[in-house]
């Protein structure tokens, strides 16, 4: 355990407090981000001369040793008194004492918090991107595949599997969009805070941010300590995410099922019953149906811990951080295999062969004598369903509509029954002919389809843009400070 903070205003510590206390198996992934938030502040504190430049390169010195490699015990009390203590052993305690000098573990953590963030957040948003790219590969495949459109899970109108893959990278994208939202407000720095009401020394807080990549300060000091908006925020989005993928991943397991008997999914992506040898069970869509309900609990439960919680740094933070790097990780492994699934999908063959589905035409049937016989819409919905009624009492479907069965149907609901005849009622109750009538924009006749789908990679094409650029400010800030480094070290 640390001894820096002891023998001052408190005594030694117990073990087990320490240890139940301590951050330090969850602040692994933040030590190589603490080590250059000390760099960036030393190079500002010599900059600014409030520390030696010789004190600030043995100070350097001594972080390059440690370089993101520090092992941390469950003793020690967190990775940022873990790297203090490794400075002071390399560089003695009158150099290294001076390393938390105008700054304090509450702006240092948020900003390492923040930086972590930022990588992860344009992790996810790739395997996002990812998902999108399997999405427009699947569509462009099927543009032509005509499968059943649900409501309330009864066959409503029929569409093909592009359009509704389509929608699926529009949802996505509003994800994206959320995500680059979420990344401008985690995009601050908020070193220089100190513990709360910022250092009588003479900082300079913009250059500290600049030497680590952040796009401006989180102003006021009091905010900077206190704030994990930005964590909730991110954990909210990821919760929103959860939803919308559930949604994707519950059609394909209704789908898959016998009774529905749409989608096929692959043998490596199923598994059997230990004891009814015909199960084709979708375990992985299971699993990530699961998962993505885990993603919604972590927002509950972190939401939950800071709620209610007094100005500053409070140690109730420390237990929130871990559930947020979970609940990315489960984020990004679900994803990932959700676009391996995507791209195995196949939908079955004759998909629209049961009588019941040719009903899918209903609508248009009624908007036929609408358009043809200038009957009005309510009046032809009437109509239309009760030739319905009929067909199925009578064991019969769509296709075996006749002019003389519409024209017995409609006399009960007009003057004079309709002379509809048999060319216009097959036009009527084709699936595939209803899907390529619908041009509308949106709809799913296959021009617009294609249409939409060329729209979309120049929406993926500007959403991966987006990750490169922040991706190479993160690479040539690490540059920077390296460079930076390197002078005060007399290297180049």
């Amino acid at each position: 355990m640390s001894e820096l903070l002891r023998k001052g205003r408190l005594s030694h510590v117990r073990k087990d407090v320490a240890r139940f206390t301590s951050s330090a198996k969850d602040d692994e992934r933040l030590v190589r981000h603490i080590v250059k938030i000390n760099k960036a502040h030393v190079i500002m504190l010599a900059e600014n001369g409030i520390i030696d430049t010789e004190d600030c390169k043995k100070i350097i010195e001594a972080l390059n040793k440690i370089d993101g490699k520090l092992e941390l015990s469950p003793e020690k009390e967190d990775a940022h008194m873990a790297v203090e203590e490794e400075v002071i052993k390399a560089a003695g305690s009158t150099v290294g004492g001076n390393l938390n000098l105008a700054k304090s573990r509450n702006d240092q953590v948020a900003t390492a918090i923040r930086m972590n963030l930022r990588e992860e957040l344009l992790k996810l948003v790739e395997t996002i991107l990812e998902l999108q790219d399997a999405l427009i590969q699947k569509s462009e495949r099927n543009l032509e595949t005509v499968i059943p459109g649900y409501t309330h899970l009864q066959p409503a109108q029929p569409v093909t599997f592009a359009h509704y893959l389509v929608s699926q990278f529009d949802v996505l994208q509003r994800n994206i969009e959320r995500f680059e939202e979420n990344y401008r407000r985690v995009d601050l720095c908020p070193m220089g805070a100190c513990a709360l009401a910022t250092t009588s020394f003479p900082i300079d807080r913009e250059r500290v941010a600049e030497l680590l990549g952040f796009s401006g300060i989180l102003e006021n000091s009091l905010d900077a300590v206190s704030t994990r908006d930005f964590l909730l925020e991110t954990l909210a989005n990821l919760a929103l995410l959860a939803v919308d993928v559930t949604r994707f991943v519950e059609d394909l397991i209704v789908w898959s099922t016998s009774e529905f008997g749409i989608a096929e999914l692959p043998d490596e992506f199923a598994f059997t019953s230990s004891i009814m040898p015909q199960k084709k069970n979708p375990d992985v869509l299971e699993v990530i149906r699961a998962r993505m309900g885990i993603l919604i609990g972590s927002f509950v439960s972190c939401a939950t811990v800071l709620k209610g919680l007094p100005s500053a740094y409070n140690m109730d933070f420390q237990e929130v951080t871990p559930r947020l790097w979970e609940a990315l990780q489960t984020a990004q492994s679900c994803l990932s295999m959700l676009s391996k699934v995507t791209l195995s999908l196949e939908v079955k063959p004759n998909v629209l062969e049961k009588p019941s589905l040719t009903f899918l035409a209903a609508t248009e049937l009624a908007n036929m004598l609408v358009r043809n016989h200038k009957v009005p819409f309510r009046t032809a919905h009437k109509i239309v369903g009760a030739l319905i009624k009929t067909l199925i009492d009578e064991h019969k479907s769509l296709n075996d509509v006749t002019p003389t069965l519409l024209a017995e149907i409609s006399d009960k609901f007009l003057e004079t029954p309709l002379d509809v005849n048999v060319e216009e009622i097959s036009i009527s109750v084709d699936p595939y002919l209803v899907v390529k009538s619908h041009k509308t924009k949106g709809g799913p006749a296959e021009q617009e389809t294609r249409r939409m789908i060329n729209a979309r990679k120049n929406v993926l094409t500007a959403s991966e843009k987006w990750v490169w650029e922040k991706k190479d400010i993160l690479e040539k800030t690490d540059r920077s400070l390296d460079a930076e480094a390197d002078k005060i070290l007399g290297k180049g």
